[in-house]
Formats: structure tokens, sequence, C-alpha cells
């Protein structure tokens, strides 16, 4: 039997209301994949221009060392590594979900990519602020 549009319309509004209030929907991290995807374009054009658009701003220590002496380009660089593995580590945890593995499995990978994540990105952090321009 067929329903009036009024109804499958209601009902279907109600349906995505409930779905979006929900802590399992994944909508949080689907937003959060969607801005910092968005974030790692802007911070990859900058890079881009700013690594490859002169040919020794890149590849010379004295350059290097004199942006990474800037606290602005330090911070530049610790969102970029931080959003950077979020994005992808996250990315890679939406594939896991994809297929239909048990509960301690699951648990499992996500918390070996939890402390993937921490490791890689404490070692980032570690590099840039522990930087010591005068030093060759």
């Amino acid at each position: 039997m067929i329903q009036p549009d009024k109804q499958i319309g209601s009902d279907s509004g109600q349906l995505l209301r409930s779905y979006s209030r929900s802590r399992k929907s994944g909508a949080p991290a689907w937003w959060m994949q969607r801005i910092t995807g968005l974030a790692l374009v802007v911070l990859t054009v900058g890079h881009y221009i700013l690594m490859h658009y002169n040919p020794t701003s890149g590849h010379d220590y004295g350059e290097t060392a004199s942006r990474l002496a800037s606290p602005w380009f330090k911070g530049v660089y610790l969102g970029f590594i931080t959003i950077g593995m979020y994005h992808g580590l996250n990315g890679v945890w939406n594939i896991v979900r994809d297929y239909k593995i048990k509960p301690l499995v699951g648990m499992s990978i996500f918390g070996i990519l939890v402390l993937a994540g921490i490791i890689f990105v404490g070692m980032g952090w570690n590099t840039i602020l522990t930087f010591d321009p005068a030093k060759p």
C-alpha cells in the first residue's frame, strides 16, 4: 500500500533527526574528515609555494633554520603534522570499520592506530620544538 507523501516525508525527517543525534552515527568523524581534508589542501598549497616555488627555500639549511626559528612557522608545521596524522589515521579507521570484524579485533586495531598516531605526532612535535637553528 502506498502512503501519502506527507507521511513519507515526516517519517524520513524523523529518521534523519534521530540518526543525527546518535553517538554511533559517525557524523562527527565524517565532518572532521572533511574539515581536516580542506585544511590539508590549504596547508599543502602553502607548503608547495613555500618549498618549491623558490628552489633554494626548501633545500638550503640556512633557509630552513631561519624558517623554523619563527614561532609562526613552527605553529603551521605542528598543525600540518597533527592534522595530517589525524586525517590519515581517521581514513584508515573508516576503512577498517567498513569490514565486519569482531569487536575485540576492531578495538585492537583502533588502539594500534591511536598509539601509532601519538608516537608519530610526538616524534614530529619533538623534532620541530627542539630544533636549534644555531646547530648546523
